[in-house]
Formats: C-alpha cells, sequence, structure tokens
C-alpha cells in the first residue's frame, strides 16, 4: 500500500523518489563537501518524517566522523601484521584530498551525512549504515589493481594531495553541486578501470540492496551523487547473491603463489647447486653477497627514512631472509619494529592530513615516516633480490 504523502513535495533535482514493492525512497544524490547538501538533507529529512534514514556510511567511517579524536583505536601493529599499510595510505591520501577541498568549500567532508544522521536521532527516526565496510572495499581494490598500477595509482593520488594550487571560484561553485570523491574517480575510471568496478560499481549493488533491506515503508537514502545513477539501475535488479562475494577479500591467486614461491626456490637451489659443484667455498661467498646485496639497500633505505637505528638494524637482518619467502616483505617487518621504537602519538595522528601535503611533513609525523620506512625498505630489499639474484645465477652457469 503507498502513502500518498510520501514525498511531501519537489525537493529539486538532486532527490529522487523511487517506488518499489512495498517500499518507497527518496534518494538524495550529495556532494560530499557541500553546504547545499547539507541544508538540503535536514530540509527533506524534516518535512518527510520517513520510517527510516539510510546512509553511505559503514560502521567504521560512521564511528570516524561521531570519534574524529579517538585514534587510539587505530592499532598500527595490527594493520602491519595483517598487512594493510598500503591500503591505510590510500585512505589517508584520499581522505587528505577530501579535506583539502573542504577547507576551501567551508565544509567538513561527510557533513551532509552527519546532518542526516542528527535530523534523524531529532526526530527519533532510526538509521541504517548501508555502505561496505571501508576496509574490504580499499583491499578489493588494492587487489584488484596490478603491482605496475599501484604506483601509478599512489604517484597520482600523492600528486593531488601535493597540489597546492588555489582552485577557481567557478570550480568551487561547480564542487559544491557535484560528488567530488566520486567525480575523481569517475576520471580515473578509464586508466583505472578495475579500481571504478571496486570503487563505485560493486558499492553500487552493495548500497542498492542494503537500502532495499532496511526496515520500514518510507525511506531517504543520503547517497554520493555518483552513486544515484547506478543506485537507481541496480533498484530494478535482484542482486542479492552477489553479496557474499563483494563483501570479502579475494585471495592470492594459485599462478601468484607459483610466482612468489619459484624464485627463492630457484635461488635457494642454485646456491646448492654451486655448493656440491664448486666447492663449499664458493656457495659461501655467494650467500655473503646474497645477504650484502639485500641488507645494505634495505638499510640504506631505513636510513633514507630516518628510522630508529634499530630499524636500520632491523632492515639489515631482515631483508637477505624476507626476500627468501613471499609470506612477508622486508618492508613490513621494518614498519612493525619503527612502531615498537617509535610509536606515533595523538598529535601527529591529528596533523596527518595537513602533513600529509608536505615533503618535509613525512619526516616529522612519525605515522607518515612508518610509511616511508615500509616502501623505502621494500624498495632497497627489491633492488638487492635481483643484484643478489643475478650473481647467484652468473656464477651457476659460469
Amino acid at each position: 500500500m503507498t502513502t500518498p504523502s510520501f514525498p511531501a513535495g519537489d525537493h529539486g533535482p538532486d532527490v529522487h523518489y523511487i517506488e518499489l514493492v512495498e517500499k518507497q525512497i527518496l534518494l538524495i544524490g550529495t556532494a560530499h563537501i557541500s553546504q547545499e547538501s547539507v541544508d538540503l538533507v535536514q530540509q527533506v529529512i524534516t518535512e518527510e518524517q520517513p520510517d527510516r534514514v539510510c546512509l553511505e556510511l559503514d560502521a567504521n567511517r560512521y564511528q570516524a566522523l561521531l570519534q574524529k579524536e579517538n585514534w587510539q583505536a587505530l592499532d598500527l601493529r595490527q594493520i602491519i601484521r595483517n598487512k594493510q599499510l598500503s591500503t591505510l595510505l590510500v585512505s589517508l591520501l584520499m581522505s587528505s584530498f577530501q579535506k583539502k577541498l573542504g577547507g576551501q568549500l567551508g565544509v567538513k567532508p561527510g557533513a551532509e551525512l552527519m546532518a542526516g544522521a542528527e535530523a534523524a536521532n531529532s526526530h527519533n527516526i532510526p538509521i541504517s549504515l548501508c555502505d561496505r565496510d571501508v576496509r574490504i572495499t580499499l583491499r578489493r581494490a588494492w587487489k584488484s589493481t596490478s603491482f605496475f598500477r599501484k604506483g601509478y595509482l599512489l604517484s597520482s593520488l600523492l600528486a593531488s594531495v601535493f597540489d597546492s594550487e588555489e582552485i577557481s571560484s567557478e570550480k568551487l561553485e561547480d564542487m559544491k553541486k557535484k560528488d567530488v570523491l566520486a567525480g575523481l574517480m569517475e576520471e580515473m575510471g578509464q586508466s583505472f578501470p578495475e579500481l571504478k568496478r571496486v570503487l563505485i560499481d560493486e558499492r553500487d549493488v552493495y548500497l542498492a540492496e542494503k537500502i532495499k533491506e532496511a526496515p520500514g515503508q518510507r525511506v531517504v537514502a543520503i547517497v554520493g551523487a555518483g552513486h544515484v545513477e547506478g543506485i537507481t539501475k541496480a533498484f530494478g535488479i535482484d542482486q542479492r547473491d552477489r553479496l557474499t562475494e563483494i563483501s570479502t577479500i579475494p585471495p592470492v591467486s594459485k599462478s601468484w603463489k607459483v610466482v612468489g614461491w619459484s624464485i627463492p626456490f630457484m635461488i635457494l637451489a642454485s646456491l646448492a647447486i654451486i655448493g656440491i659443484t664448486k666447492g663449499a667455498d664458493v656457495a659461501g661467498a655467494n650467500l655473503l653477497f646474497w645477504i650484502l646485496a639485500n641488507g645494505i639497500p634495505a638499510a640504506i633505505g631505513a636510513l633514507l627514512a630516518l628510522a630508529h637505528p634499530f630499524t636500520t638494524i632491523g632492515a639489515f637482518t631482515a631483508a637477505p631472509i624476507t626476500s627468501l619467502t613471499p609470506v612477508i616483505g622486508a618492508g613490513y617487518v621494518t614498519a612493525f619494529i619503527q612502531v615498537m621504537k617509535a610509536p606515533p602519538v595523538v598529535r601527529e595522528f591529528e596533523s596527518v592530513g595537513v602533513d600529509i601535503s608536505s615533503f618535509t611533513g613525512w619526516w616529522k609525523n612519525k605515522l607518515l615516516r612508518v610509511f616511508l620506512v615500509f616502501f623505502f625498505t621494500g624498495f632497497g630489499s627489491a633492488i638487492g633480490t635481483w643484484v643478489g639474484g643475478y650473481e647467484i645465477f652468473k656464477n651457476l652457469f659460469n
């Protein structure tokens, strides 16, 4: 049965009325850094008094917006153990990009979503958090991107963060009417179609199904403008069977596991053959070269990152060993040591959004220095693997 009073009136082109079986939805397409979107969300919820308000947020992002200074909840050691440093960096870069734009627009990122939550609470309207866990989204996006595209993606994000050019007043006005982050993703979709699939297309399906599942006959759903078209299309298709698939992190393929183990196997086998055919002294010399070729570049990487002395020692010690196993890299070992010996303080977590856009800030901020340690030592170890492996294979066949 329909309810004639919903919607109460025409709220403009950013509000879309969708009628499903036993459910009516007002889908509000917002810009995440727009005061106009904040005002629109408050107006629609107050006038329509829906049974439920759905937000484009997951529980973690919602808590982050509620408790902006609760950095103690971020366990860096666990993030390193789970090999999630790269996805954390991407999240920080994207957040910094939004905050920079939000600062020029005078609106905090996500303000319209919090305005929706506050308006719902003030009218005793239940809230549903309908977005996929941001950690799953970022890890699926990272895993879907090839090694070389990962580097290009990080460099593109870094370039956008370091870009200090002031945005013109005309472009600022245009940004107030659009979902800036979704617009950025759409532009990147041509270079990174796999990212668009994970960050936009999959979430369109997830959001649509969760909005349809939300209790209540009359629902107001608040999402970024870039999701409106995809969600509207997804409303007409039953895709509940896809939720499990797009809510999990895909495992490493068997072929990559074979490739990952084949290199250390060949190096160890080569050392063994050299020992059998040319003697233990020659094998020992090659092993020593392997240790130095891996340890020295990794240690130099730690020094360039201004790492703790124990981290530098750990880099030299770990690199020759981690290069012989795909299970963990030198970067993760040294990042863990760095966090233990020089842990970031709350103040540095709070200032990371500013420091990340400054070249010197990466060395001053202990959180960002962990990323420098991770990448510099990992890069040094990779160089050492190729140099050491080349030398061993050359001696094997000479």
